[in-house]
């Protein structure tokens, strides 16, 4: 995959779509055609042959060429400001949708906040960056990666599941959705009423489950995942006390509801 030519559903989709033979960073090229208005909303640069990516809580993020595919998008049509920490959870709920159309007889779910999972080991993963007046999601699906290229025993990918990926179809599906979704959200301006809260919750592995939070600071909560609060936050139940966390690394403690 070099040119977007290659992408043709995808492009139909994507207000603007270069797909790079390499690149450090897609979230690095995208940002510095921020300021471009040749740039437009759903603008998507896309490689499968990163070499610099950056994930949460900046990990590096790299794959052997041809294996996976980096896509980050440009997101200009904002809903208001407090509502913004839907985004990723917007992000992962269109992933896996994306990736549930390409594998019907497998479980994909959204590990919260917005890793994509599937049968409960991760093939995707999503960062969120604010630049400016705009937001720009990155991406990072394992695709062709074979099993003994998989980083971590909790990884997967499309061919380690025996599956060939339609990189256009996936990336079309992709796009479709979280425009859908951002612009309902930010239409009604309510998570709840826009139905973001739902389909997010619908797809979340996390919730039910018991999980080990890292909490900035160096703390630890563990506990039992109840439920997402109107902002989008995990709520944590710990020796009988509720917390709302906004930002950790969840660990699924079980893979079975508590």
């Amino acid at each position: 995959m070099t040119e977007a030519g290659e992408l043709p559903s995808a492009a139909q989709v994507a207000a603007r779509l270069e797909a790079l033979p390499e690149a450090g960073s897609t979230n690095a090229e995208l940002r510095s055609h921020v300021p471009d208005a040749g740039w437009p909303h759903l603008s998507v640069i896309i490689t499968d042959n990163q070499t610099a990516g950056r994930g949460r809580l900046d990990r590096s993020w790299v794959a052997p060429a041809g294996t996976a595919l980096a896509i980050s998008v440009l997101l200009r049509e904002l809903p208001a400001p407090e509502l913004r920490g839907w985004i990723p959870l917007a992000a992962g709920v269109a992933m896996a949708d994306a990736v549930a159309a390409q594998l019907p007889d497998r479980e994909v779910s959204v590990k919260w906040p917005n890793d994509v999972l599937v049968d409960g080991r991760k093939i995707c993963g999503i960062l969120a960056e604010a630049t400016g007046d705009a937001v720009i999601l990155g991406a990072g699906v394992n695709t062709a990666m074979p099993a003994s290229a998989l980083p971590v025993p909790t990884a997967t990918s499309f061919a380690a599941l025996g599956i060939e990926a339609d990189a256009d179809r996936l990336l079309a599906d992709y796009l479709r959705v979280l425009d859908g979704l951002i612009a309902a959200l930010a239409a009604s301006d309510d998570a709840m009423q826009s139905g973001l809260h739902a389909a997010v919750s619908r797809r979340c592995s996390t919730l039910g489950l018991a999980v080990r939070v890292s909490l900035p600071g160096e703390r630890m909560l563990v506990g039992s995942a109840r439920a997402l609060d109107a902002d989008g936050r995990l709520l944590v139940d710990a020796d009988g006390v509720e917390h709302a966390v906004s930002a950790g690394d969840v660990v699924h403690v079980r893979p079975t509801p508590v």
